[in-house]
């Protein structure tokens, strides 16, 4: 890994889940997650990147699957394991740095480190982070692309720049960018993420947010890729 290339602080995401303002937080999983276990794309070993309160971390443990939620905030996985204990359910959260999956070799098959580690990896609204950080992105990347078996699907819904609103947005012609090699894309659909509606924010922090009632839908690509 690039040693110039970092994730932004687990600090600053760690202020969102302390202070409750984050937007992206709504107690319950995105409708467009729900409706993509429906279609029975989601298989084996399971990878939540980014899990943040653990809400889809949740849903497929509940629904049966072997999933692994993380999140680079201890706040957030702290959050996420509070939230599976009020629900029942015993799902598993780590904290973990999304751009250095591959030195992860503790996840990997028997024995440990002899192969990638999951079958399907859920990304929901983290890609996105890396739309203007292209090192970051492609570190990234590569970093999923080391521990998703051959053949293994990726999901990523992430925020569509063709309308404003909270959040990082970006093109679908950036998502085809920056899966290349390894990588076949097959669908990149409009789609819809939930949130919270922002009232009052500070650029590039989340100390100074301030939220409205309720939430709103945004619109968002859904994109389903192939590890090749």
């Amino acid at each position: 890994m690039n040693p110039g290339v970092m994730t932004r602080p687990a600090e600053m995401w760690n202020t969102a889940y302390d202070n409750d303002t984050a937007p992206w937080v709504i107690g319950a999983p995105q409708p467009a997650i729900v409706a993509l276990e429906k279609t029975g794309l989601i298989s084996g070993r399971v990878l939540d990147p980014g899990c943040g309160t653990g809400e889809h971390t949740i849903l497929l443990t509940e629904l049966g699957y072997d999933v692994l939620g993380v999140d680079l905030a201890p706040s957030a996985v702290e959050y996420a394991r509070r939230n599976a204990a009020d629900h029942g359910v015993v799902a598993r959260f780590e904290i973990a740095d999304a751009l250095r999956f591959g030195e992860r070799t503790d996840w990997a098959g028997a024995p440990a480190g002899s192969a990638p580690a999951f079958d399907t990896i859920v990304d929901s609204a983290l890609f996105h982070v890396f739309g203007t950080e292209p090192e970051a992105r492609a570190e990234y990347v590569n970093s999923l692309h080391s521990i998703l078996k051959p053949g293994g699907l990726l999901h990523i819904l992430a925020l569509s720049d063709t309308e404003s609103g909270f959040g990082p947005r970006i093109s679908d012609a950036l998502i085809r960018e920056s899966f290349g090699t390894g990588w076949e894309l097959e669908d990149l659909q409009p789609s819809s993420y939930r949130g919270r509606p922002i009232t009052t924010a500070q650029e590039g922090r989340f100390d100074g947010i301030e939220l409205g009632e309720g939430t709103i839908d945004v619109a968002a690509w859904l994109t389903r890729l192939r590890r090749v």
